[in-house]
């Protein structure tokens, strides 16, 4: 099917479409005249990639979960199964973070303290700020965060 064809039928944008075959995520097969031409099975392939955007799965986590996928022939239902396995290891660990996550901030939300003295109990030293800008806890834990056992 064209890039439109693939673009109507999954919703996501021909830009997107080019970005996933630059990443290595989906494949074409070239025209004559250089048209992408994608092959049925990426149908699936594509949809999984707009339910991970949603879910706000990081790329790299599909590229993972999506590397014994073939991009060459439809893959077997085995290769799918080991790849929803791999998938769902990894939103289990996401789930968990993110459970972790509303906890501390449940704690410091109903606290109301303001204080950095007392919010200190769950970034030590300012460590989170060590690793730059940006939400250090919703990252998985490396084993790096002050809070690690």
């Amino acid at each position: 099917m064209t890039i439109g064809e693939m673009s109507r039928r999954t919703g996501v944008a021909p830009s997107a479409l080019r970005f996933y075959e630059e990443l290595g995520l989906i494949a074409s097969v070239r025209t004559g005249g250089n048209q992408r031409r994608y092959p049925r099975h990426m149908l699936r392939r594509v949809s999984l990639i707009a339910v991970a955007k949603r879910l706000g799965l990081p790329l790299s986590d599909v590229q993972q979960a999506f590397g014994d996928v073939p991009l060459d022939r439809t893959p077997s239902h085995e290769e799918w199964q080991r790849a929803s396995r791999q998938w769902k290891r990894r939103l289990e660990e996401r789930r968990r973070g993110l459970e972790k996550l509303e906890q501390e901030l449940t704690g410091c939300i109903g606290c109301g303290c303001l204080s950095m003295k007392a919010c200190a109990l769950l970034n030590p030293d300012d460590a989170l700020g060590e690793g730059g800008a940006g939400a250090r806890r919703l990252e998985p834990d490396d084993g790096d965060s002050p809070d690690a056992p």
